[in-house]
């Protein structure tokens, strides 16, 4: 992959990375952890123990969902930075330009995300 597309491909990362953490912070009101805002609302909350659970269990799978993709614009800031953005880290080939403009973070090519799906 050329210079100017992996300036282009980097540029994106770093802005869905930027958006997410700006996302993330209005979200908790901050820099405080989802889970210890979650924590902070169940604990003077009058609602039934089977809606705090239920709202406790939403807030940590999105949570986790956030950390998940954070981590994966980081590891592609990192192939970047290592010169192997752009290939499968499973099977070591050329990514198809139009998943990477698809999905940017995307580590392995269709056919080995579709094996690690299953």
């Amino acid at each position: 992959m050329d210079a100017s597309h992996l300036d282009t491909f980097k540029r994106e990362l770093e802005t869905l990375r930027a958006e997410l953490l700006e996302q993330i912070a209005q979200q908790r009101g901050g820099t405080h952890s989802r889970a210890d805002v979650a924590a902070e609302h169940f604990a003077h909350s009058e609602d039934a123990p089977a809606q705090v659970a239920t709202e406790r269990d939403v807030e940590f799978a999105l949570n986790e969902r956030e950390t998940a993709e954070l981590n994966a614009l980081d590891l592609a800031l990192a192939r970047i930075a290592g010169g192997t953005y752009g290939q499968c880290t499973d099977c070591e080939t050329t990514i198809p330009p139009a998943r990477l403009k698809a999905t940017p973070e995307a580590a392995r090519c269709i056919a080995c995300q579709e094996k690690a799906e299953h």
